[in-house]
């Protein structure tokens, strides 16, 4: 979810640069709602009379690979059938360049299936081997990854290029049930909480949510929590500790752009719903540990970012939260997320190219 979000700004800038341009993305099937509404069926005009196209604003087509179901059946007769399905798709498509978002060596062999003749990539993508099946290898210069997206994306036709606050699918039935759930007239005093992370390291202790949920909620505030599939318990410990007086959503991914475009405020730690907050121009409160706010923090919103200065930047998957993200505390929290919520002119971030 963070590798498309951290992309999109560059691709939407491309779409701009060049409407006329056939642009299709490879994608794992759940992650098609930040590309394409429910409906569009990942086919179709990216663009309709000059203007984005609602459902489908950046790509013109989606091809679905399903690589983590895969790997869990290498050999069945779905995942060979499916494979083979996709490297037609990829034949098909024809294309003049491929290019390598992501860095890594499943996506760099993708992008071989798909074309022969110029395949670009990093020079030092996040994974070395995947450098090997590029034919034009960018180096980056810039500190965030969203900006070193850009670099990349501007090395296809030598545009300058910039980063653009992405165009994020608007689905009609995903909009109507947020309506439902949070009215837009009253979503001014909604904030949303996403408790979880990629591994533990990353995981700012639940019972610290719960107490940041347990203080908005007592000033009129409504609190709604995000979990992933397996983090449920998350929100059942926020719930606890607040009464019920918080929502636990159980969302799809379109629900949650719906929701997330509404709300006030949303805090959660370096994991993909806050990516989308910033995607989508929502203020953030980002809670940092192990991984680097410089590359991979809140971008394009404003934002603040907690971090202590004892962390270090360690991929490492530990489960326990790392000792540096132990040191903020609540309080922190509730400040950053007053600083954004009452500052009416709280200045945008230096990043803030992508209005």
């Amino acid at each position: 979810m963070g590798d498309i979000l951290h992309a999109l700004p560059a691709v939407t800038g491309l779409r701009q640069a060049h409407p006329n341009w056939v642009i299709d993305w490879v994608v794992e099937p759940r992650w098609s709602a930040l590309l394409a509404a429910e409906g569009s069926g990942g086919r179709g005009p990216a663009s309709l009379d000059g203007a984005p196209n609602p459902q489908q604003p950046v790509v013109d087509r989606l091809i679905f690979a399903a690589t983590k179901e895969w790997r869990q059946a290498l050999f069945s007769r779905q995942t060979v059938h499916q494979f083979q399905a996709l490297r037609q798709a990829l034949r098909d498509g024809a294309y003049d360049a491929t290019l390598d978002l992501q860095g890594a060596l499943r996506s760099a062999i993708l992008a071989h299936m798909a074309c022969k003749r110029r395949r670009i990539g990093e020079a030092e993508p996040r994974e070395a081997a995947a450098a090997w099946l590029s034919t034009d290898l960018v180096s980056t210069h810039s500190a965030h990854v969203i900006e070193q997206d850009v670099e990349l994306a501007a090395a296809i036709a030598g545009d300058e290029l910039h980063p653009l606050r992405p165009w994020i699918p608007v689905d009609s039935a995903a909009e109507a049930w947020a309506e439902k759930v949070l009215p837009r007239a009253s979503a001014d005093r909604a904030i949303l909480l996403n408790p979880g992370a990629g591994w533990g390291a990353k995981r700012w202790p639940v019972e610290r949510y719960a107490a940041v949920a347990r203080d908005f909620c007592a000033r009129g505030f409504r609190i709604l929590i995000n979990t992933g599939p397996g983090e449920e318990p998350l929100a059942e410990a926020i719930l606890k500790e607040t009464g019920s007086a918080a929502l636990a959503l159980n969302a799809t991914l379109a629900q949650l752009i719906a929701i997330t475009r509404r709300v006030a405020l949303a805090i959660a730690g370096d994991t993909g719903p806050l990516h989308l907050a910033c995607a989508l121009g929502r203020p953030v409160v980002g809670i940092y540990g192990p991984t680097d706010p410089s590359r991979n923090g809140p971008f394009g919103a404003r934002f603040k970012v907690l971090r202590s200065p004892e962390s270090r930047r360690d991929h490492t998957r530990y489960q326990a939260p790392e000792y540096g993200l132990l040191t903020i505390q609540p309080a922190d929290v509730l400040r950053a997320a007053e600083e954004l919520l009452y500052s009416e002119n709280a200045p945008e971030p230096a990043s803030e190219s992508c209005a």
